[in-house]
């Protein structure tokens, strides 16, 4: 089992920046952690992963803006967000899962999400 928590959402003025952290209990059963998010009335959606490896991945809207990193000797995992825009307002979640061929599998461990509310 493995369990994730997050820190570091809240309001920003767009233009501005945000880093949000994510802490997981224990890494032996994922590979890799990603960053999802949920806005009101959107599906959930990828935005960054990153692989015991370093292997990264970007959704196209965080490419340029966003930079996950992680602490292996913590087991936290970090997403620096910078140039934040009105429709990064969501709810942020941390995922725990795998990073194969390119691309991320959710295995189903989710933290309870931190909020990210970006003012126009």
């Amino acid at each position: 089992q493995v369990q994730l928590v997050e820190s570091g959402g809240g309001l920003v003025q767009a233009g501005g920046s945000l880093s949000l952290s994510c802490a997981a209990s224990s890494t032996i059963s994922i590979s890799a952690i990603g960053w999802y998010r949920q806005a009101p009335g959107k599906q959930r959606e990828l935005v960054a992963a990153i692989s015991k490896g370093g292997s990264t991945y970007y959704a196209d809207s965080a490419k340029g803006r966003f930079t996950i990193s992680r602490d292996k000797a913590k087991n936290t995992v970090y997403l620096q967000m910078n140039s934040l825009k009105a429709e990064d307002t969501a709810l942020y979640y941390c995922n725990g899962g795998n990073f194969a061929g390119g691309s991320y599998y959710s295995y189903g461990y989710w933290g309870q999400g931190t909020q990210v509310t970006v003012s126009s």
